[in-house]
């Protein structure tokens, strides 16, 4: 059975992701928004869903410590995982825009989230201000405070006609799209969970890995169909949106929902790594504006010894 909820997971996982990608292409073109914008609002808020599914279970069943550490694991996947994998498929052009401001909001976020665990909780407020966050970044990707993301510089992709569906259709095709993704990830989840029990695995490790891949799968799918489809910018959009949305909405969210006086298993190196795979992979795209074959290798090897030092840890 395991092994049929991951092949049925690997199924849902591609066509949510293949009609996600597609409906989002079109509606950035009828919005005249580019796809930059929309990866990092629409397709991230989608693509974050199982975190918020997951955190909340975990931080009202009593495991706090798991809640935080998917949001933690997740992140560090998006960066280095969804991003590398996505160089090494096809090489990216990096927006000029990801760099100047999305890169540097995900680092102030992420050190944003060190800090609110210096004392080992968090509290009511800091979820409403997390929550806050969110609503003020979407809004100035939406040019509701200016000039909005990924407006200076046009998509170089595949050309779409802006009438040839409807709104209604395109909504439709990404909120299925998004509901495959999240059923495809919870399957797939399922089975792996359920193989890496029968071979013997921890539950922590289990949740330092298996759980924060699981629940990264969505992003991962869109990355790999956006690949296919020559979408950049919404793999990067989708990459570090999502990373942002972690943090702000699903940590804000599920803090409000419930705060967590006591969160002390955290260990401080995995958050200095956190931090630090920011900065790293700012630092790679930061070359020529383009994160290619090598770099995406490069930032795919050192998420894999990461999680070699987990599993060795525990």
């Amino acid at each position: 059975m395991d092994l049929l909820f991951l092949v049925i997971g690997l199924i849902g996982l591609y066509f949510g992701a293949e009609w996600l990608v597609s409906g989002s292409s079109r509606l950035a073109l009828k919005l005249g928004v580019s796809p930059l914008v929309i990866g990092l609002t629409v397709v991230a808020l989608g693509t974050s869903a199982p975190e918020l599914a997951v955190c909340l279970s975990l931080n009202l069943n009593g495991s706090p410590d798991a809640a935080v550490g998917n949001i933690v694991g997740s992140n560090i996947c998006n960066i280095l995982l969804i991003l590398g994998f996505s160089g090494l498929l096809m090489p990216l052009a990096i927006h000029r825009q990801v760099l100047r401001k999305e890169m540097p909001i995900l680092l102030v976020v992420s050190f944003l989230l060190v800090c609110m665990l210096v004392d080992q909780r968090l509290s009511l407020l800091e979820g409403c201000a997390l929550i806050i966050g969110i609503l003020v970044y979407v809004a100035s990707n939406f040019g509701l405070f200016g000039k909005g993301s990924g407006s200076d510089e046009p998509e170089e992709s595949v050309s779409i006609d802006k009438d040839s569906r409807s709104f209604s259709y395109l909504f439709f095709l990404i909120v299925f799209g998004l509901g495959l993704l999240v059923i495809g990830a919870e399957w797939f989840q399922k089975g792996g969970i359920g193989i890496a029990k029968s071979l013997g695995v921890s539950d922590a490790v289990i949740g330092l890995t298996v759980l924060a891949f699981g629940t990264s799968l969505p992003e991962l799918a869109t990355s790999i169909v956006a690949c296919m489809k020559k979408q950049g910018d919404l793999i990067a959009g989708n990459a570090i949106g999502s990373s942002i949305f972690n943090v702000l909405a699903i940590l804000g969210i599920t803090v409000t929902v419930k705060p967590m006086p006591q969160v002390s298993g955290i260990k401080p190196e995995d958050l200095m790594f956190l931090v630090g795979s920011v900065i790293f992979a700012g630092v790679l795209m930061m070359g020529k504006m383009k994160l290619g074959r090598i770099k995406g290798g490069i930032m795919l090897s050192v998420y894999v010894s990461y999680v070699i030092l987990i599993v060795n840890r525990s």
